[in-house]
């Protein structure tokens, strides 16, 4: 692991996960001081994919949280969206 990501803030841990799910669009924001809210949505349209709520955070994390909540998001996707839907975006 790069050590200059041993640790990230809140908002730096978004922006990566903003750079890993595109061209999909997401955002998040912490709705409890241990929980946040994800979404991912088409930048096209502006139509929300899926909406995770209650995903466990910090306003400080590892490598291994961003990490985990990136899986966790693609999880969720995974079930609500068929693989072939999602090739426009591979």
């Amino acid at each position: 692991m790069n050590k200059g990501f041993s640790k990230v803030t809140f908002p730096n841990a978004c922006q990566l996960m903003r750079w890993h799910f595109h061209p999909m669009g997401f955002e998040a924001s912490m709705d409890a001081p241990g929980s946040m809210i994800a979404r991912l949505f088409d930048r096209a349209s502006g139509e929300t994919m899926i909406a995770i709520a209650g995903i466990p955070c910090s306003t400080v994390m590892n490598a291994a949280d961003v990490e985990r909540i990136i899986e966790a998001v693609e999880d969720e996707l995974e079930a609500f969206i068929p693989p072939v839907a999602l090739r426009s975006y591979a």
